[in-house]
């Protein structure tokens, strides 16, 4: 990794009022990424957001930035980050910036950029842009200074590409989907794609006031769905972030169904349609009864570190068009460019409606072996995953496992965590394992 002051492995993130993420430092970084990106062409910025009442305050600094450095912003309102990856390549705008902090709580924000392909930026133009953020900003001639407008049909443009990804001679007919949409980005996206391609829709999720993105629902908490798609006798429930590139599901009977079976059902139905190219990338946390399905359907698989950038660079670096994290997102590079929880749900429903099968029985082919994560805060410079005892504790465990299981410690990338996974046959034991070590790592 760089040594960059600001950008992360997901941009730049933190709590709205605290640096970074204040109206004065969004101001400069909104200029100083328009000096770097000024140097190509159109001269235009799309900005997307998520519903996170931060988002309007953040998006007028980005743009007084941008204009000061002689940029235009497209503003699209509330789109899922996806879309604005999407929109960035179709305008053949500089690059897409999108307010958002995903799956975090609402008084978290964030900035991530797009490149003009649709990508992440490169590692070199973040560290151009830091570069620029060190110099007192300044201001283009009067005449060369920027303006902003709105894109009038963002949603409906979206809304067409998603569909554009589901086989035109099949429909949703006769499926009862519920979805949640985590009173997020999707809330008027999502309903409309899945009602337009035929299905029956039951919404949740899609009142957002700027406080309530990912509280108590989306897919990181799948209480509320399960009920409702029992409740309902619903075929399938599809759950999203707060900013729609994450997707997990619960199939007919309430059970969570979780980016890795997602990856392992989209990766077969590509094999059995003949489109396969290639294996497919998981990460380090891919539970390992992935690994053995596949083999045993013959498809190639590899783990990349955590974070769906990396998954993005070993897929390219293999020249494969699927990789996931467990935690639901999904990159199709023959869909799109990005993690994109729409279109990923879109190909596991095309894979239900083609083999009339139930999500729970495309499931089965594939056996999750239990996987017990325990998440130890950590403060201070130290690191505990260097620490003697901690390795002993953890070469111990492994001993027991005795190759039939895995052990993970690893930083989370986004919170002041250590995270400590352990993945065998037997959830008890695997479970006291997991908890041994996160003893250790809590003692040191």
């Amino acid at each position: 990794m760089s040594n960059r002051k600001y950008f992360g492995t997901d941009g730049i993130r933190g709590k709205v009022g605290e640096a970074p993420i204040t109206p004065d430092f969004v101001l400069k970084l909104g200029w100083a990424a328009g000096k770097v990106l000024a140097r190509h062409g159109s001269k235009k910025i799309i900005i997307g957001k998520d519903t996170r009442i931060s988002g309007y305050m953040l998006e007028s600094a980005l743009e007084a930035g941008l204009a000061a450095a002689g940029l235009t912003a497209a503003f699209t309102g509330p789109m899922p980050t996806p879309a604005i990856a999407y929109l960035t390549r179709t305008f053949r705008a500089e690059a897409g910036i999108v307010i958002s902090a995903s799956h975090n709580p609402f008084d978290d924000n964030g900035i991530k950029f797009f490149s003009s392909e649709g990508t992440k930026l490169p590692d070199d133009v973040e560290e151009a842009i830091e570069l620029e953020m060190e110099k007192p900003i300044t201001c283009v001639e009067s005449a060369q200074l920027g303006r902003a407008s709105r894109i009038v049909d963002a949603a409906g443009r979206y809304i067409e590409f998603c569909k554009g990804t589901f086989p035109s001679e099949l429909s949703l007919n006769g499926l009862k989907i519920v979805v949640d949409c985590a009173n997020g980005a999707t809330y008027h996206i999502a309903p409309n794609v899945l009602r337009e391609l035929g299905a029956t829709v039951i919404a949740i999720g899609v009142q957002p006031d700027g406080m309530n993105i990912n509280k108590a629902c989306g897919a990181t908490d799948l209480e509320l769905l399960q009920q409702r798609v029992l409740a309902e006798k619903a075929d399938i429930g599809l759950a999203y972030d707060g900013d729609g590139d994450r997707i997990m599901m619960i199939d007919h009977l309430g059970e969570k169904v979780d980016g890795d079976q997602i990856l392992y059902i989209i990766a077969r139905e590509a094999l059995r349609q003949g489109q396969l190219r290639g294996g497919v990338v998981g990460t380090l946390m891919s539970n390992m009864g992935l690994e053995l399905a596949l083999k045993q359907l013959g498809i190639p698989f590899t783990r990349a570190k955590v974070g769906d950038r990396y998954v993005l660079e070993k897929m390219q670096e293999k020249g494969w068009r699927l990789g996931a994290e467990n935690s639901g997102h999904v990159i199709l590079l023959d869909k799109t460019t990005t993690g994109d929880g729409i279109v990923a749900s879109l190909q596991v429903l095309t894979a239900m409606v083609r083999n009339h099968m139930s999500l729970h029985d495309l499931c089965s082919g594939m056996k999750m072996l239990p996987q017990v994560l325990v998440n130890v805060r950590f403060a201070g410079e130290h690191d505990p995953l260097q620490s003697e005892a901690v390795k002993s504790v953890t070469a111990d465990v492994e001993k027991v496992l005795a190759g039939r299981g895995r052990v993970l410690l690893r930083k989370s990338g986004t919170e002041p965590l250590i995270r400590v996974m352990v993945e065998g046959e037997n959830e008890a034991l695997v479970t006291e394992l997991a908890n041994r070590i996160a003893d250790q790592v809590k003692a040191v």
